[in-house]
Parts: C-alpha cells; structure tokens; sequence
C-alpha cells in the first residue's frame, strides 16, 4: 500500500507500507544518476515467449511465503500453479496476487539469463485471469526488472524457490546496467 507522494522543494516523499513496516521513499528528479539513465534495453519480440499455460488450482488459496530484497518474508496468496511450454519443454511458475482485487496474477520468477543478459535477482511480469477452461496468457516479453535493479533503496519482493526457471527466457528487458 502506498499512499499519495507530496514534494518539498525538489525533493519527492511518499509514505509506504511494508508488512508492519512503514516508511519513507524520497526521491529527486534531479538526481545526477537519474540524469545520467540512458533509457531500457529490451530483447526484440518473440512471439515464442508469449505462451498459454494452464492454471492448475490449489484447493483453496494458498498462501506463499515470498521474501523481499530487506529480509522480510511476506505472505501471498496464490491461486495455484501455471504450467506451461517453451520450446516442446514443461515448465510451472506459482502466481500470486498482488493486490487485494485479485484482477491479475502476478510471476515473480528467476531464469538462466538472470546475472547475464538480465537484472541478476529476477524479473516480474504478469498475465490476466484464467478463462473459463483455466488458461492464461504469459507474455514473457512484457517481463521487466523490479524497482531494486534501479535503486538500493527498494524493497522488491525476491522469486520464491519454485519460481527459478533453469532455462534462459530470452525475452522482456535486459540488465539496465548492461553496456549498450
């Protein structure tokens, strides 16, 4: 949950809640390393990486314990788990939900390009509901780097175990730190 951001001077605040944490994100529009950004790198479309996978329901909600780049650990819930194909080969990420609507489901996942070609702890990307036969869409072209590839001061939640893939998703954006 955030709330609302306000400015004094150049300076940005807003209040944000993490778990039963509260605190303060600051940040300048001036900033010499904002500046200095020279944009995002992504990988050119495949239409490969944009898969139909197959929700595969928990009994009931489960909770999924995800923790995040400061040492919490936070609870999700999860829906249950997508399986999927990439090139004829199996593969099965756990969504959760990230806000409390429940309008979308939310991959935070790891794969074999992370520390090469990608941000290093993970990528984020989402897909819509399951139709009524249970599928969804991933589009790992859309799959992004969370805010801590960007700052230090972050507090992006890390991909739980079962979402680190061993096959490289050469898709979405690359390592922002990368040389162009």
């Amino acid at each position: 949950m955030m709330d609302p951001p306000f400015r004094i001077g150049r300076t940005w605040i807003q209040l944000i809640h993490r778990g039963s944490l509260i605190g303060l994100r600051l940040w300048d529009p001036e900033n010499p390393r904002k500046l200095a950004f020279k944009g995002l790198k992504w990988y050119g479309i495949d239409p490969s990486y944009r898969v139909r996978g197959r929700l595969i329901p928990s009994a009931q909600p489960a909770t999924v314990k995800i923790a995040n780049v400061i040492g919490q650990v936070n609870d999700y819930v999860s829906p249950g788990i997508v399986e999927f194909e990439i090139a004829g080969r199996k593969h099965r990420l756990t969504p959760v939900f990230e806000t409390a609507a429940q309008d979308e489901l939310f991959y935070i996942f790891k794969d074999a390009t992370a520390g090469k070609t990608t941000y290093g702890a993970g990528r984020f990307v989402y897909s819509g509901l399951p139709d009524a036969e249970g599928m969804v869409t991933i589009d790992f072209n859309r799959a992004y780097s969370p805010p801590c590839a960007f700052t230090d001061f972050a507090t992006c939640p890390l991909p739980p175990r079962q979402n680190r893939l061993d096959r490289a998703i050469e898709a979405g954006e690359m390592n922002p730190h990368q040389d162009r």
